[in-house]
């Protein structure tokens, strides 16, 4: 092992200024933020939420497929430090605040570097030597300050093929996963936008003639027997609570915290822990429905451990017979709707109230049909499940070997 600062073996860009003035909702090429990456580390695409550019600049800030970047800005937790690889030719826009890095390849193997990157040793040096009290920053400067153990490149590159075999396979559960959402998403748009849920016959009911009525408070026309209401009239929303009220102690069995970062990336080994004795209401089980409705606006199926839900995200309830399946998808069509109002009145939505739930307008169609359609996307739920609880193995199995293989406690045979 061989230990050198940063400065020795790499070197980091800064991004260019690209102009507000020339921003655009569509267009060749989208302009990264930190946005673009995962807390832990890869990349993350801002599906929905991209920033286009439509003036010139230079042609040395457009990055490549393989591209090593690095946040610069933590502008959430645990981002500092977050590495990335640009998945895709001649799309993305170096912007300020990402870091390009360069390695000396004789020297540092880049899909090691961006492994490195991932390392606890790494992620406080920086937190510590970072600049800004609401929002860190960090410089070319302070990561080359960074000082690192590291085996010689040989050694790196086995190291990084292993690790990218595993990360390969979660991208690929990850890719499987949403596919089946498609498919579960494409049925419920069938059955409740279209209105083509199976009649009485088996047909499609409104390809085959079904009796459509005009509904108020909803503005359109709905199935004849169907109602309208609120997203109160079909679940609960139980907030979370401020776990860091409830520490654990040294004896105590604990739970995991969920955060918005763990909606996203799951439990990890930097994952905070609560008491297990908070109130019952406040621990999610897999099968959950989160609702996050502050600063980030998402709706997911939880499918992990048990664990503390943290405040600024709802646990969903279904309620009567509304199934969980249907709950879901239900609330995920309407935060559509809320994303869609605040991009009408160019703001950013920062937080959904109460308020909002109750000034919904849902369609409540029948036990029934509720009870037919859940029949048919439950088991595309249940393989989504296994798949997931899959991937988190496989995180687990990934996030234990960076430091072990880092620090060389263990180590890769011919």
């Amino acid at each position: 092992m061989n230990r050198m600062k940063l400065g020795e073996i790499l070197s980091v860009k800064h991004g260019w200024a690209f102009k507000g003035e020339y921003f655009a909702e569509d267009g060749e090429q989208s302009i990264l933020t930190p946005g673009n990456f995962f807390e832990k580390g890869g990349f993350k695409p801002n599906n929905g939420k991209e920033r286009y550019y439509t003036g010139t600049y230079p042609k040395e800030y457009l990055c490549h497929k393989g591209d090593l970047i690095v946040a610069m800005t933590q502008q959430a937790e645990g981002l500092l430090g977050s590495t990335a690889l640009v998945p895709e030719n001649n799309k993305y826009l170096h912007n300020q605040r990402i870091g390009l890095i360069t390695c000396d390849e004789k020297r540092l193997n880049k899909l090691f570097a961006y492994y490195l990157f991932m390392t606890k040793s790494v992620r406080e040096q920086l937190e510590r030597s970072s600049s800004g009290t609401k929002v860190k920053h960090t410089s070319p400067e302070k990561i080359y300050d960074v000082e690192v153990e590291i085996p010689d490149v040989i050694s790196q590159q086995k190291i990084a093929n292993l690790l990218w075999a595993i990360d390969e396979k979660i991208a690929n559960n990850n890719a499987i996963n949403d596919n089946l959402e498609q498919q579960a998403k494409l049925l419920y748009n069938y059955w409740f936008i279209q209105f083509n849920f199976p009649d009485e016959n088996g047909n499609p009911y409104h390809s085959s003639g079904g009796q459509l009525v005009w509904n108020k408070n909803l503005q359109q026309e709905i199935p004849q027997d169907w109602r309208s209401g609120n997203l109160y009239d079909i679940a609960d929303y139980i907030n979370g609570i401020a776990c860091q009220k409830y520490r654990p102690s040294d004896e105590e069995h604990s739970l995991p915290v969920v955060k918005i970062r763990e909606m996203n990336g799951g439990i990890t080994n930097d994952t905070e822990r609560v008491s297990s004795t908070i109130p019952a209401k406040n621990i999610i089980s897999s099968g959950d429905i989160l609702f996050s409705w502050s600063a980030s606006l998402e709706v997911i199926m939880w499918y992990g451990v048990d664990a503390g839900l943290n405040q600024h995200i709802f646990k969903v309830v279904p309620k009567s017979y509304f199934s969980s399946e249907y709950v879901y998808l239900q609330l995920s069509e309407y935060l559509i709707h809320f994303i869609k109002i605040a991009e009408a009145r160019k703001t950013t939505m920062g937080h959904i109230t109460s308020e909002h739930l109750q000034d919904s307008h849902i369609i409540l169609p029948p036990a029934n049909i509720i009870k037919n359609f859940s029949e048919y996307v439950r088991p595309i739920y249940q393989m989504k499940k296994q798949i997931a609880n899959e991937t988190s193995e496989l995180i687990k199995l990934r996030d234990w070997l960076i430091p072990m293989l880092m620090n060389g406690q263990a180590t890769i045979s011919d």
